[in-house]
């Protein structure tokens, strides 16, 4: 899909990544530091010799990872989706590849165009540490109940304030949208998924700090829908490491990304 604009026609296209987020300072560009954004502009130069910026859908922290992160660019190259990503996938690093590419149109914004954002919060619950999960779960050592994990995580759907998972002053709006909320256990991992309309800072880390007090009996499931109702900054704690949140999918009305968030 194009427009015609200053420099001839612009063609719109949509990107699925999928990434490990550990050597990077987050999704979005910053001076001096390797970022996800900075890798896919750099593998766009090169493919298409035009100096192009992207748009993600969320912005990432340092340490997180995606499965399906969409971002969004125009160009004035006409390329087939199949070229986009065999030629991106040559070019980029190999803790981040392209999915799937579409055509969208030029005016379309991965970030303001999405409907909802899944995540998924991994946490490996078994007595001993693991070496070849470091990078990519929480560990915790001791048995944590999972059934009242997810009794608690009830009280998060629908809309509400959620300052107290937030310890950020921007934005200064903290109500949200949550769709669906649940925590499963699979073997020896704990499973936090969460969908919503758009996050905080930390909202989703903070929560599942929180839902982890509730599991191993810190606090029960009525002091958590408690903390969850008040409307005071920085309430919910810990703030769990980022190496156990992953952006499994992105929601749009007119976009199929694809992506199986199971």
């Amino acid at each position: 899909m194009r427009s015609e604009g200053e420099g001839g026609p612009r063609f719109g296209y949509a990107l699925v990544l999928e990434y490990e987020g550990t050597r990077y300072a987050g999704f979005q560009v910053q001076p001096h530091l390797p970022t996800i954004q900075g890798e896919v502009e750099k593998a766009l130069q090169s493919l298409t010799g035009e100096r192009v910026r992207v748009t993600g859908a969320s912005r990432t922290d340092a340490g997180v990872h995606a499965r399906g992160q969409v971002v969004s660019f125009s160009t004035t190259r006409e390329l087939e989706p199949e070229t986009l990503v065999r030629g991106l996938n040559y070019y980029l690093p190999e803790d981040i590849a392209v999915q799937r590419a579409f055509r969208v149109e030029p005016s379309f914004n991965a970030r303001r165009s999405a409907r909802s954002r899944e995540y998924r919060y991994i946490i490996l619950n078994r007595p001993t540490p693991s070496p070849l999960w470091r990078n990519w779960a929480y560990q915790f050592q001791r048995s944590l109940n999972a059934e009242a994990m997810d009794e608690a995580c009830q009280a998060l759907i629908g809309e509400h304030d959620f300052a107290p998972f937030t310890g950020s002053s921007e934005p200064v709006n903290t109500v949200r949208n949550v769709y669906r909320a649940g925590v499963q256990r699979r073997g020896e991992l704990i499973l936090f998924d969460i969908e919503a309309n758009a996050f905080l800072p930390q909202q989703i880390r903070a929560t599942a700090g929180a839902l982890v007090n509730v599991g191993r009996d810190k606090i029960t499931a009525s002091a958590f829908r408690e903390l969850a109702q008040r409307k005071e900054r920085g309430l919910a704690r810990p703030v769990l490491p980022p190496q156990g949140l992953y952006l499994m999918k992105v929601n749009y009305d007119n976009l199929e990304t694809g992506c199986d968030s199971e």
